[in-house]
């Protein structure tokens, strides 16, 4: 049987990442096999699209970091036919075949059947990023970090870890300072439950070493200049979580935080994070995350329209988080 895939190709020219029919003989091992009906498009996979980034590892590869579908066929004991699931992470659209397609094949033991009440397509809409933004949460938590220490900054607001982010730490009783560079997003993020919203300015320049104390947590996407910024201004004690790059890989600041403030820096991964984790994250989305307003951040496009949401997330022009609807 043919479906259809976005693939990566390895040229002499450089990647050619286009929309093909591929069959099922191609798929690579695994032992569950399934039906995609969802996906969703983070910054990771506008990378990806875009063909001009070493996100695949090896060729040719169907990229999409998350899916989201119904099992056809399984070996796996944790599974059978008929069995609603997704996966985020574990190296898919990277090493493995990914969830832009309308099949895949994959390792039952990455796979997670959606905790009660909660939809494929909300699984998607919440994604790498919105799970990315929950085990960020619990890494604060893990500290020690509590609502009464004071406000936390959530960078990238108005973006997929941003969004659910704050979602979460409201309902959790803290006060959101959100930072984004969409001021017409300001609305959007006070409905989210910020309580403050800042420019993204005063953060993405080269700051002083050790700013003003502002806030006693911090929960970064961005990297660079402005994770440099948070850490800096974080108050004695406090904790920052980081989980993305959109803004830089490097990390220009001074040790003056983490000696004179006892600061701490805590790095989130989500690709290869323990299946325990994964599970309380999952957990902690299905029971916190507020319906409505997974709702109001969320768009959902049909599967062609996906390297049109690449390109906008790429150009910051996605509020929210993109369900992509894989089946025809």
């Amino acid at each position: 049987m043919s479906f259809r895939a976005i693939r990566a190709d390895k040229t002499e020219a450089g990647q050619n990442v286009r929309l093909v029919e591929m069959e099922d003989c191609e798929l690579m091992e695994g032992d569950v096999t399934a039906r995609v009906t969802h996906s969703t498009v983070n910054y990771k996979d506008g990378l990806a699209l875009s063909g001009k980034s070493a996100i695949p590892r090896r060729f040719p590869m169907v990229l999409g970091i998350d899916l989201a579908g119904i099992v056809e066929a399984s070996a796996h004991p944790g599974f059978r036919a008929g069995d609603e699931v997704f996966a985020n992470g574990y190296g898919l659209g990277e090493t493995h075949f990914g969830g832009y397609a309308e099949k895949a094949r994959v390792k039952g033991d990455w796979l997670i059947k959606p905790p009660p009440g909660l939809t494929r397509a909300e699984a998607m809409a919440i994604g790498t990023a919105g799970y990315a933004a929950a085990l960020c949460v619990l890494a604060l938590e893990r500290q020690g970090m509590k609502p009464q220490m004071g406000p936390v900054v959530v960078t990238g607001a108005a973006g997929g870890v941003g969004s659910v982010a704050i979602a979460l730490l409201a309902k959790a009783g803290w006060s959101v300072v959100a930072s984004t560079g969409r001021a017409e997003e300001a609305d959007y993020l006070r409905e989210l439950g910020a309580a403050e919203v800042i420019e993204r300015a005063s953060l993405s320049a080269p700051g002083k070493p050790l700013g003003k104390e502002r806030w006693a947590a911090g929960l970064d996407c961005v990297g660079s200049h402005t994770l440099a910024n948070v850490v800096a201004q974080t108050r004695y004690g406090g904790v920052v979580a980081a989980c993305g790059l959109a803004g830089g890989t490097d990390l220009p600041m001074s040790v003056a935080p983490f000696i004179l403030r006892g600061v701490s820096l805590i790095g989130v991964d989500s690709v290869n994070c323990p299946m325990p984790l994964r599970l309380a994250a999952w957990a902690r989305l299905a029971r916190d995350l507020d319906r409505a307003a997974l709702a109001r951040m969320t768009e959902t496009a049909p599967f062609e329209r996906t390297f049109e949401i690449g390109a906008r997330i790429l150009a910051g022009r996605v509020r929210g988080r993109v369900v992509v609807a894989i089946a025809k």
